[in-house]
């Protein structure tokens, strides 16, 4: 009856661990900097998510893969181009009757988040304790 004790002693044991190893890392804020959206940006957020924008782009390469990652395009376009883009449709994409608050908002959307990063990082390190290093937009 020993090793049994002794077993279910080292199996608790690591599943306390394993529990505060999980709950530090996922309620840890402290990779994500100091992100805050604008209330126009949110409304474009809103949006994105209410038309579903998702289904079909990515923000940071998540998301569908029918269109494009949008997560840098407010740098690759100007603000005109992704207000037309908005309403009038590219190629599969729907064509949509957003009023001019809603597109300012959107690419309001589109350049906050343009702010946050790049997409793809291709100055990534993986780091030797398995952490991956990612450049950041200063």
């Amino acid at each position: 009856m020993k090793p049994f004790i002794k077993h279910l002693f080292i199996v608790s044991l690591f599943l306390v661990f394993f529990s505060v190893y999980n709950y530090t890392i996922y309620t840890s804020k402290s990779d994500y900097g100091n992100i805050h959206l604008s209330k126009k940006a949110i409304q474009g957020e809103n949006l994105w998510l209410k038309n579903n924008c998702n289904s079909c782009h990515q923000l940071y390469g998540l998301g569908g893969y029918l269109g494009p990652d949008l997560t840098n395009v407010y740098a690759n376009r100007n603000e005109d181009y992704l207000k037309a883009m908005l309403n009038s449709g590219v190629k599969a994409m729907p064509k949509f009757n957003f009023n001019s608050k809603e597109k300012e908002a959107l690419v309001q959307f589109f350049k906050e988040v343009n702010q946050t990063g790049f997409y793809p990082n291709t100055e990534a390190e993986l780091e030797t304790d398995g952490w991956v290093s990612i450049k950041r937009k200063k």
